[in-house]
């Protein structure tokens, strides 16, 4: 008589393992955002965040409406510089900066957990290269300032960050408070031109355009640098 424990798995037991395996769940991942930046593309629904904002809808409530439907557009790898500047259009720089935030710590958030939930075991096994593994240590005992240099410079996507934390094992609480804050200067650059766009010759406009433009030529400064670095290495 066989004993129970080593008796084969039926149908839906090894279905189940089936569907819950790692590959199929970064599989799930990859489906779930392909659909939702599908849903994006087509939809656009910056213009709805924009141009037809519901009427009904003002003061607080509509601050945090549009910061969690910023949260699920960048999710879906909407870029958030459009909607930074739609914050600070429809809400000015303070209201446009508090929504803006939220909306990116909402998002990051969004995929943290699901790159987490889905993707972080199948993903982990891979991490062998020399600069995958350095990236993923770093992330991992350096969480909180990494992610907020990165923040900071406006170099590395902001889904790729996401994802790369996910993976990693570092902890969520950090990389919220890192992404809340290290996103500060940049969105907050984009979310004052968003609000002083109608006088594009006025301080405040070319002041943020300016340092726009002065942290994009950084980022890209210390890329090309990092670039030099690796192939020397």
């Amino acid at each position: 008589m066989h004993h129970p424990a080593t008796q084969p798995l039926g149908l839906p037991a090894r279905t189940a393992r089936v569907l819950l395996s790692p590959w199929s769940r970064l599989v799930l991942l990859v489906v779930l955002v392909g659909c939702a930046a599908t849903a994006v593309a087509l939809l656009e629904p910056h213009r709805f965040l924009t141009a037809g904002w519901p009427p009904r809808i003002s003061g607080g409530g509509a601050v945090v409406l549009f910061a969690a439907a910023y949260g699920l557009c960048t999710a879906a790898l909407l870029p958030r510089p459009v909607l930074n500047l739609a914050g600070g259009a429809l809400f000015g720089s303070q209201f446009g900066l508090v929504a803006t935030i939220a909306g990116t710590v909402i998002g990051a958030g969004i995929a943290f957990v699901l790159g987490r939930a889905l993707g972080q075991d199948a993903l982990r096994p891979l991490l062998r290269g020399r600069w995958l593994s350095a990236a993923d240590r770093q992330l991992s005992e350096h969480g909180f300032r990494s992610v907020l240099a990165v923040r900071l410079f406006p170099g590395v996507p902001f889904a790729a960050a996401n994802y790369c934390a996910a993976v990693s094992r570092m902890r969520l609480l950090p990389f919220l408070l890192a992404t809340g804050l290290g996103s500060i200067p940049n969105t907050a650059a984009y979310v004052i031109a968003g609000s002083s766009a109608a006088a594009p010759t006025s301080p405040a406009f070319l002041i943020a355009m300016g340092f726009i433009a002065i942290s994009g030529l950084t980022a890209l400064a210390v890329a090309w640098r990092k670039r030099g670095r690796l192939r020397s290495a």
